[in-house]
């Protein structure tokens, strides 16, 4: 009760703060170029004035609604079928907004962690696949990172774009492959919405409300989320307010290469932000000078400054040349020929640290200048002056994370979607949660009913299972990688979901995998079987059943199509298959199928109980599938204990 009247003053405080003007006004999930569900009724909202009447116009069809005592209105258009560009035209007393380009089509939201956050410039092939990626009939919108203690009804920023090489580069790889080929099957507009956030575990995208209902949380008495998280949420506001405004080092031309700083303060780069700013979050602008030779103007030339945390916007001489929004990339700027000069030149950078640590974390070899065939180290003393930092608004470091509390990503980059209408949902999370994969069992069926409650509809949910990573087992053994994965499996059971096996697209040393395409090409191809309804086989076959006999285990199998295959095998043998007996354990074992059955052995095991199929952190070369070239996904076929089901947690503070 205390935490509902928590969320409704917040709600008054934050939410009235664009209520003070007469004008009518939109959630910012409204803009031009969007794309509006088709075949259902399609709600827009927003807020005006007390007891204004408002007017809506979409395609010819008009509806009005008048502001309730909180100021909002609400109207619902009836349904209606593919097609546009159309005119969004919303009239008040005193303004009207026209949305221009807006398409009736399907809706996909995209979230999860950093492998759905992914840009598609990192990955493979991703040059020539921006070059032809113009499409009008695909839009995009991000989703600002915004981690709330209360649920909001808007989000911070943010528009619709058209697909295009200018907006595809830094959006979603998996969303983008998974919308194109979408698009091209079904053959009306396709909305992407991308909410995603890198390293986060799925019970901060989980609501509150579901989350206290479910025994999986053991919430941490006598603390409030504010107590827990170490800041007030009014706090936070004005800091995040202040992060969305131009700061002062823009306004003031701290970028110019004539602004003085001489008298800043010196710290030696590449490394994390320390010292003063040790316990600091916000902006921190970068100086560096360099002396170059009279042939530089002439020459083109690449400004590497390594990975870092979390964000940039880099000049050259007063010079914008590139910026970045994430923490795992690499920048690589070139510089074209003439922004280079002879004598000093000098390298500005604009670094937001969103939340721990900040700063150039890369290593020092990748912190350099080449020019021509000429390569000068960046490495060493730099200048440097915040411009916005969390102690600037009584805040400390935001280091607690998007994770520090159940729902914080929920309040601030689900909530303000709701009632936008959905076809469905892809998901691609779990890496975070790998330590607590027996808790996944109940925690990712919740999140999936949550957000379907929220919606008010079950709308299709589809996900990717995790990909393979690490090094590869020389003998079977426990694995809480292949423990996700199975609780993955488990929410099949859930009406309206489908789960796309990755499992040979993954790379043992990164978990980061750039191969992309194909992940999207499979939710593609998912979508039109869960989502589409087509009579079409686009997942593995799913183990069913055993049998013993004659030492060996007999495995049956459903969704083979026209029967089972050994991919890249003509003989027939089956790789990643381990048995066991009574004493549990495992040994690797012989595999083949035959009449669609696959049997397993070991000639020194006389009297097996238990197979189990890829399980591991990397599966080695899985390579069971059926007729469609779908991969099988791990399994086992006991119930033995794993090695994640012991964890507990307090979410606030998790037992580990």
């Amino acid at each position: 009760m205390k935490y509902a009247k928590f969320i409704l003053i917040l709600c008054v405080l934050f939410g009235s703060i664009s209520l003070i003007s007469a004008k009518v006004a939109l959630p910012h999930i409204f803009s031009d170029n969007m794309v509006l569900q088709r075949k259902m009724p399609i709600r827009i909202w927003g807020f005006a004035d007390a007891k204004e009447v408002v007017y809506v116009t979409l395609n010819g069809v008009s509806q009005s609604a008048i502001t309730d005592k909180t100021r909002k209105w609400e109207v619902i258009l009836p349904a209606m079928e593919a097609g546009g560009p159309f005119t969004l035209q919303i009239k008040g007393k005193a303004n009207e907004i026209l949305f221009e380009n807006v398409l009736i089509g399907d809706v996909w939201l995209c979230s999860g962690q950093s492998n759905m956050e992914f840009f598609l410039k990192g990955s493979t092939n991703a040059r020539e696949d921006i070059r032809r990626s113009d499409n009008k009939h695909i839009r995009l919108f991000t989703v600002p990172k915004n981690k709330q203690t209360a649920v909001e009804v808007d989000l911070p920023e943010g528009n619709w774009e058209e697909c295009n090489p200018l907006t595809t580069p830094y959006f979603s790889a998996v969303a983008y492959y998974f919308g194109k080929a979408l698009q091209k099957e079904v053959g009306v507009p396709i909305g992407l919405i991308n909410s995603s956030w890198g390293g986060t575990d799925i019970e901060t995208w989980t609501s509150w409300e579901s989350a206290m209902a479910n025994p999986a949380y053991m919430i941490h008495e006598g603390k409030s989320i504010e107590q827990a998280l170490g800041y007030s949420s009014r706090d936070l506001e004005r800091y995040n307010q202040a992060l969305r405004m131009e700061d002062k080092g823009m306004t003031k031309h701290w970028y110019s290469a004539e602004y003085d700083v001489s008298n800043l303060k010196v710290c030696k780069l590449p490394s994390a932000w320390g010292g003063e700013l040790a316990d600091e979050d916000g902006v921190v602008w970068f100086y560096k000078d360099i002396v170059l030779p009279q042939s530089v103007s002439e020459l083109s030339a690449v400004l590497s400054l390594g990975t870092i945390d979390d964000r940039d916007v880099t000049f050259v001489n007063g010079i914008e040349v590139g910026a970045t929004n994430n923490w795992f990339s690499g920048r690589r700027y070139p510089l074209k020929p003439g922004i280079l000069k002879p004598g000093r030149n000098r390298i500005t950078v604009k670094v937001t640290d969103m939340e721990v640590k900040g700063g150039f974390t890369g290593k020092p070899e990748n912190l350099f200048l080449k020019v021509g065939d000429e390569r000068y180290s960046l490495a060493g003393k730099w200048h440097y002056e915040p411009s916005i930092l969390t102690s600037y608004y009584g805040l400390g470091s935001l280091g607690s994370g998007p994770n520090a509390f159940s729902s914080l990503l929920y309040n601030g980059m689900i909530a303000p979607l709701v009632g936008y209408n959905l076809k469905g949902v892809i998901w691609y999370q779990g890496e975070n949660n790998v330590n607590k994969a027996y808790a996944y069992r109940s925690l990712f069926p919740l999140m999936i009913k949550d957000w379907r409650k929220q919606w008010g509809y079950d709308f299709p949910f589809i996900w990717v299972q995790l990909a393979n990573f690490m090094s590869v087992d020389a003998q079977p053994k426990e694995s809480e990688w292949a423990e996700l994965r199975e609780a993955q499996n488990m929410a099949l059971s859930l009406p309206g979901t489908g789960q796309v096996v990755i499992t040979d697209l993954g790379e043992a040393g990164d978990i980061h995998p750039k191969n992309k395409k194909d992940v999207g090409l499979r939710l593609a191809a998912n979508a039109l079987q869960v989502a589409y309804g087509r009579d079409t086989i686009a997942s593995g076959p799913v183990y069913h059943s055993m049998k013993l006999a004659s030492g060996k285990i007999i495995l049956s199998f459903t969704n083979m199509d026209k029967g089972l295959k050994a991919k890249g095998n003509k003989y027939g043998y089956l790789n990643g298959f381990a048995i066991a007996g009574d004493d549990r354990k495992f040994v690797w074992a012989k595999a083949y199928i035959e009449d669609d059955k696959v049997i397993v052995f070991n000639e020194t095991l006389k009297h097996p109980v238990a197979v189990r199929y890829g399980w591991g952190n990397n599966p080695d070369d899985m390579n069971l599938v059926n007729s469609a070239g779908y991969l099988a996904s791990p399994f086992r076929t006991d119930s033995w204990p794993g090695i994640t089901q012991p964890v507990l947690y307090k979410y606030g503070l998790k037992k580990r």
